[in-house]
């Protein structure tokens, strides 16, 4: 199938993907865009999967002031190979997440960063609420799971939604640019300042 140029062109600027896998994409999904999204994070958890064993020493540490001068975010980001920490895609992807961070404050990388008592203590609070609000008993537990997941979403940078394109998450993003770049692509730290 001959896929136009136009389209590929459109699939790359909205993923970042390389123009071959992009094609490649369009594809499979047999022209359409947005099938050929799902086709690319689909291939990107994959890859993201084979490549977890990894190592990623390499990379760069990557310095975001926001325009307003009160925000500051200074972000570890980690590949597998110099060359690939040179690009600008793995540049841009920095870039990405340290606005994210400046702007939706997130106090963990991912859930498994979560400290247990800090998981326990918002159970109580949760659990305190619902008594309040007189819940049954029997409810409790999968309410309280419920709330968790949601505050797991809101405090852990990997379960946010992507500001830029809220229909993927943090996750999701970094797992197509593993499949566009080739490469184990992970958060090693960040630190965000506010005034």
């Amino acid at each position: 199938m001959q896929i136009d140029t136009k389209l590929i062109m459109q699939l790359r600027s909205q993923t970042g993907a390389g123009m071959k896998v992009c094609q490649e994409a369009l594809a499979e999904a047999n022209g359409d865009l947005a099938k050929a999204v799902d086709v690319l994070r689909k291939k990107g958890a994959k890859i993201a999967g084979k490549r977890a064993d990894k190592e990623a020493k390499e990379g760069i540490i990557f310095a975001y002031i926001h325009a307003n001068n009160k925000i500051g975010v200074l972000l570890e980001l980690n590949c597998e190979t110099d060359f690939v920490a040179k690009t600008d895609g793995f540049k841009q992807l920095a870039h990405d997440l340290a606005m994210q961070i400046a702007a939706q404050s997130p106090l963990y990388i991912a859930a498994e960063n979560v400290p247990e008592e800090v998981i326990n203590k918002e159970k109580d609070i949760y659990k305190e609420q619902l008594l309040s609000e007189g819940k049954p008993e029997k409810m409790m537990d999968k309410i309280i799971e419920g709330k968790i997941n949601k505050w797991l979403e809101d405090v852990c940078l990997l379960k946010q939604q992507f500001i830029k394109n809220e229909d993927i998450t943090i996750e999701e993003y970094i797992n197509e640019k593993i499949a566009s770049m080739g490469e184990k692509i992970k958060v090693g730290s960040f630190c965000r300042k506010q005034i």
